[in-house]
């Protein structure tokens, strides 16, 4: 996961600071750097990035002094290439017809390759990220116009990419044929804006105009906004499960549907399939379990309370990038309320088990506390497979739901009882067709090669 955003405005304005406050609010989609890229009045590209959360890589008073009609932003949380300063976008560059710059939310499947095969013909890469692999394939096109080159470039990508590009005077937003992540179009007056989620335009005070669609290609310039296509055969959308169950944030909307309600509804339907009527308190894991445990109690007639506090100043801990940083996230992350558990039957509502790290923990913590019994409910299916499209679990050994089966989970969580969601309830409560929607975390069904495969011919 990334998180991006971009603004054109048709006068140089503090566009910057507008870029600055969307990355704000696009925080918890990565935590590991930050950085924008703009034109320059001179028409070339400059940009500031840094290590750490966008407080700590960007100045925020620095950034509102300075003008520009265009800017892009980007945080961080690395899925190829390490967590790096030279991997941290927007990457920034100039070639034969002028500058560029890309900051890009997904993982390209065939990036490898592509890279492997640009390097046999000279090139010569700065990053380890995959995002560079655009900006080759573009240079190696030098004899089209910018915008075709980027066009001839994106129909040989496979995999997951969202993309905020400046190219020369222009704002260019790019999202894979099969939509797997989340991008919209925004617009406040005449600035038009592009994000990964719709609560980026809320604080910049835009009003949400439309996703950006599968495949679609949006151009913002001096003649206002245009729509392209990518040039692929078509695919069918296949949008990522996991936004609405834990990566994005309630107050968005995706592709028309409320995270609100349907992570409400999730909590629902796992009240249903999964009830634990000698409970006599619900609770969440806060933050992305809140809203589940909303639904759960409110199906089960069981109260909620907020047992759990969270440490407001950590972040998120699934996303940092070594299993000791995580493990010590939890500890100063979660600290449950005792008077509100001592000799009480607990249900505590998840979002996911990925690692398993916050639940034992948890689960140990409320026991310490006084809790009688705990039972872990999750809001989602069990996740047993990698993802390839932009989610850093490289093999199954990491997951904890592959390594052994629910009964042995729940004996390795400490969990007096431990339930999952269902895949056709995840599915009903996101609202959409199960050929619309990537459960392949949960599934194993990934799409097919030749779904995916656009060939490398140059």
């Amino acid at each position: 996961m990334c998180g991006i955003f971009g603004a054109y405005s048709p006068r140089h304005e503090a566009l910057l600071e507008d870029v600055y406050l969307g990355l704000y609010s696009l925080q918890h989609r990565g935590q590991e750097s930050a950085g924008v890229a703009w034109i320059n009045g001179d028409g070339t590209t400059k940009a500031i990035k840094g290590m750490g959360l966008v407080h700590e890589a960007l100045d925020q008073h620095d950034l509102a002094m300075r003008r520009t009609h265009v800017a892009i932003g980007h945080v961080r949380y690395s899925t190829t290439g390490s967590s790096l300063a030279a991997n941290a976008q927007p990457l920034v560059a100039s070639y034969a017809r002028g500058p560029i710059g890309i900051a890009h939310n997904g993982n390209l499947t065939n990036g490898e390759a592509i890279a492997n095969y640009l390097e046999s013909r000279g090139a010569i890469f700065q990053s380890t990220t995959d995002t560079e692999v655009i900006i080759h394939l573009m240079a190696h096109q030098a004899h089209k116009p910018p915008l075709e080159a980027l066009i001839d470039a994106l129909r040989r990508l496979d995999g997951a990419y969202s993309l905020a590009v400046l190219l020369k005077d222009r704002l260019v937003a790019a999202r894979d044929p099969w939509g797997f992540r989340p991008l919209v179009l925004g617009r406040r007056g005449d600035v038009t804006y592009i994000a990964s989620e719709s609560c980026a335009l809320d604080i910049v005070g835009a009003e949400l105009i439309r996703d950006v669609e599968p495949g679609e290609i949006i151009v913002v310039d001096e003649r206002g906004v245009r729509s392209l296509r990518i040039p692929v055969e078509p695919t069918r959308r296949c949008s990522c499960a996991f936004e609405y169950v834990y990566f994005a944030r309630p107050d968005s909307i995706i592709d028309g549907r409320s995270v609100y309600a349907v992570r409400k509804e999730l909590g629902r339907l796992l009240a249903k399939r999964s009830p634990c009527p000698e409970a006599s308190l619900v609770t969440g894991m806060p933050d992305s379990g809140t809203l589940a445990a909303m639904g759960y109690a409110e199906e089960s007639g069981i109260a909620y309370e907020k047992a759990i506090v969270r440490n407001r100043y950590v972040g998120r801990t699934f996303i940092q990038p070594t299993q000791r940083v995580r493990d010590l996230g939890v500890r100063i992350k979660l600290n449950p309320v005792p008077h509100l558990l001592d000799d009480r039957d607990v249900v505590v509502v998840d979002d996911s088990i990925v690692r398993g790290t916050t639940a034992q923990h948890i689960v140990n913590l409320m026991r310490s506390c006084g809790a009688r019994n705990v039972h872990l409910r999750i809001a989602s299916p069990p996740v047993r497979f990698p993802c390839y499209y932009g989610i850093d679990t490289p093999s199954s050994e990491e997951l904890a739901a592959a390594r052994t089966d629910v009964e042995g989970l729940e004996r390795q969580v400490g969990a007096c009882s431990l339930a999952y969601l269902d895949e056709d309830d995840l599915i009903a409560a996101i609202g959409r067709d199960r050929q619309s929607i990537c459960t392949a975390c949960f599934s194993g069904r990934y799409l097919k090669e030749k779904e995916m495969d656009h060939g490398l011919d140059l």
